[in-house]
């Protein structure tokens, strides 16, 4: 992951349109962040960065943080206790296999749709949609 490349070459809408698309299937809720700043322990700034958005209070326990810190070259997965203990580690580990391939190629919009369509996926089969059911929180790509 080359850092500025990262950072300017993001394509935000795509991602957006992502999130949403995923979410229609699912009461779990999406976000991304990407941090501006060095981060060397990336799980341990995606678990911090999870309970500051508020991903705590969805109703199932069931939002999912995909992280990046582009300037070490690093993301995580951070997921609520009701998405990980239906998704297992197993899950993740794959996910995050998948989406390391694609950004090492330079593909880094599709590393991330990437991952939302699988989180979203995993997220639909053990957390369908519910009748009245609203998103929860924001779409968008968080910076910071």
């Amino acid at each position: 992951m080359k850092p500025k490349e990262f950072i300017d070459h993001l394509d935000d809408d795509k991602i957006v349109a992502a999130i949403a698309a995923a979410e229609r299937n699912t009461s779990g809720e999406i976000r991304v962040y990407v941090s501006h700043r060095r981060r060397e322990d990336a799980l341990s700034a995606a678990k911090a960065r999870f309970a500051k958005l508020g991903m705590r209070r969805t109703r199932h326990r069931n939002a999912v943080l995909i992280y990046f810190a582009p300037l070490t070259r690093k993301f995580a997965l951070w997921a609520d206790t009701g998405a990980h203990e239906k998704c297992g580690d197993q899950f993740w580990g794959q996910t995050a296999g998948q989406m390391t391939a694609m950004l090492k190629q330079g593909r880094f919009t599709e590393a991330v749709v990437a991952a939302v369509q699988l989180v979203g996926e995993a997220l639909a089969r053990h957390f369908p949609r519910e009748p009245g059911d609203k998103n929860e929180l924001p779409d968008e790509v968080e910076r910071g």
